[in-house]
């Protein structure tokens, strides 16, 4: 049996690496919920990857930089986290949120129940929403948005290991629906570059893909493809340049880190980046 069985399963991959961070000497976040919500399967995925496994660094750089922007933008005065695909993401338990903001995570049946389940005796720090929706069903997705930003004032979307399972078409079209709510102010999301994605898809793509979830989305303008749908790029963090700076690359990497610490988005290398995005299609915002 495959330990990849459909795409809910990267879930357990991202927390495993979670899990590891959070037990190290000096962890660059916490999330104490990690190691429960991987479970022994989450370890076995992980094992499995060797490519995934030798660039663990991303997955930690990914976190931290997704903190870090998450927690800017709550500073800023965002009332709203949408967090769509959040699989089996804890941020409403481990980071130190104000009480009245509401956070809605979007996922399939199965991972929110399973999280759910587990995470049943916790206690989250905001108003938690939870939906049971396949993102894929353009008009129920379409109703949601519909629904949840004509309550808020100030939004931020997340989509964190959502884009890359996409087509161009899909993607652009997710973010001109997002882009329709005037409140959805900002989308913040990971992004990778057309080497990247060979690289993965070369590396660790047979098991995604046995899995129906193979990876498909690295658009060669990178951020800027978002600009025909509504979305203006504000910040980009590469996810190479993070690791260096916190001192989580292997050796070899840190030697070439060192040599070039330029944040321009290279197209034509294995690059992937924390895009924060801006609503631009609406003169209100």
């Amino acid at each position: 049996m495959a330990l990849i069985r459909n795409i809910s399963d990267t879930a357990l991959l991202a927390a495993i690496y979670r899990a590891r961070e959070s037990e190290s000497a000096d962890p660059l976040f916490r999330d104490p919920f990690a190691r429960r919500l991987a479970g022994e399967r989450g370890e076995e995925i992980a094992r499995s990857l060797v490519f995934s496994e030798k660039n663990a660094w991303a997955w930690f750089a990914r976190t931290y930089v997704f903190d870090q922007l998450i927690n800017q933008q709550i500073a800023a005065g965002c009332d709203l986290v949408v967090n769509l695909a959040a699989g089996l993401d804890a941020r409403p338990y481990r980071l130190a949120l104000p009480a009245s903001l509401k956070w809605i995570e979007v996922d399939l049946l199965e991972i929110t129940d399973y999280k759910e389940e587990q995470l049943n005796d916790e206690q989250p720090h905001c108003v938690l929403e939870r939906v049971r929706l396949d993102l894929a069903d353009v008009a129920a997705r379409r109703a949601l948005f519909s629904r949840v930003g004509a309550d808020a004032r100030q939004a931020l979307v997340v989509s964190k290991g959502l884009i890359v399972y996409l087509t161009a078409e899909a993607a652009g079209a997710l973010a001109e629906d997002l882009s329709q709510q005037a409140s959805f102010r900002h989308w913040l999301l990971d992004l990778a570059s057309p080497a990247l994605l060979k690289m993965m898809q070369k590396k660790m793509g047979q098991p995604l893909a046995q899995a129906s979830a193979p990876l498909k989305f690295a658009p060669p303008e990178g951020p800027d493809f978002f600009k025909a749908h509504g979305w203006q790029a504000r910040e980009v963090r590469s996810m190479f340049h993070t690791a260096g700076s916190l001192k989580r690359l292997p050796l070899m990497l840190s030697f070439f880190y060192r040599l070039q610490k330029s944040d321009a988005f290279q197209a034509n290398r294995p690059w992937s980046g924390a895009c924060l995005l801006e609503n631009v299609s609406n003169p209100n915002n």
